[in-house]
């Protein structure tokens, strides 16, 4: 198993690929960085090869993590099996652009022999956190969305740990842009249901989405931060890294020199985190 956190400047977009199979998380698509949107989409065909798609994640809708085009770009040439979104959101005209692009694919796709499976997710109780039937190699365990505490569209992102099942698969905690409110729900409820090997950092390393007791409850061994180069919100915030540092043995950022993407997987009892250009 290994996962590569692409480089795409101030947004996310991360490929997990295991025994054959891969999933895409997130989408954003800036044409601002060297290359533009076609080095971006050069690098996921690269990383496909060999490999089937079987879903795409779309953990919230801001266009840093859902850009319309990328999503078109996914589903127009890559064709996953499913693709899964929160249930519960704020109305914007990109949430709008990617459902009409969404609901073309699943018409385009719904005649033949493998049609576009839409996966609302929503949490409802403890009891019903497993995402079932959605691959062979990963299995899926939701810890938020929940209406109780979706007061702005970054409380409103997905977080579930995914695992690469058998021996050579770990465990990997998908977090959005979810806050420190949110944050504190989500540990009176799971606790140590947290814990993962790999954490993908919140809301690109801001302090907002640092939360010390999250951290520790996830205790992970690395921590890697989707952030732009001179991002203009100060991401990942100095606080931040501090904090993850305190806990996880390795850190990573993209936003390391003039930008990298990680590519990091299992290394005998460890992890290694390559920075790759």
């Amino acid at each position: 198993m290994d996962i590569t956190t692409c480089y795409v400047g101030q947004g996310d977009l991360a490929v997990v690929r295991h025994n054959g199979e891969a999933v895409i998380i997130d989408t954003h698509f800036p044409d601002s960085i060297d290359g533009g949107q076609a080095s971006i989409e050069a690098k996921i065909t690269r990383l496909l090869k060999g490999h089937r798609l079987s879903g795409l994640i779309l953990t919230g809708f801001d266009s840093d993590h859902c850009h319309p085009e990328g999503v078109e770009m996914i589903l127009t040439n890559h064709e996953p099996d499913w693709v899964m979104y929160p249930k519960v959101y704020k109305e914007t005209d990109c949430a709008d652009a990617v459902f009409s692009t969404i609901d073309r694919h699943v018409n385009r796709r719904k005649t033949t022999n493998r049609p576009l499976r839409r996966v609302s997710v929503r949490l409802g109780n403890a009891q019903a956190r497993a995402i079932d039937d959605l691959s062979q190699q990963f299995s899926f365990e939701l810890f938020s969305p929940h209406m109780d505490d979706v007061d702005h569209s970054n409380n409103s992102s997905i977080v579930l740990r995914m695992e690469g099942l058998g021996e050579t698969g770990f465990s990997y905690f998908v977090t959005g842009d979810t806050e420190y409110e949110r944050w504190t729900r989500i540990n009176e409820i799971f606790g140590a249901y947290l814990k993962s090997d790999v954490l993908s950092a919140a809301h690109h390393g801001s302090h907002s989405g640092a939360h010390a007791e999250t951290i520790l409850h996830v205790n992970p061994n690395t921590v890697l931060i989707s952030a732009g180069v001179d991002s203009q919100y100060d991401h990942p915030h100095t606080q931040a890294v501090r904090a993850y540092s305190r806990v996880a043995k390795h850190v990573f950022a993209t936003n390391v020199e003039g930008g990298v993407s990680l590519f990091t997987k299992r290394k005998g009892d460890d992890f290694e985190t390559l920075l790759v250009r």
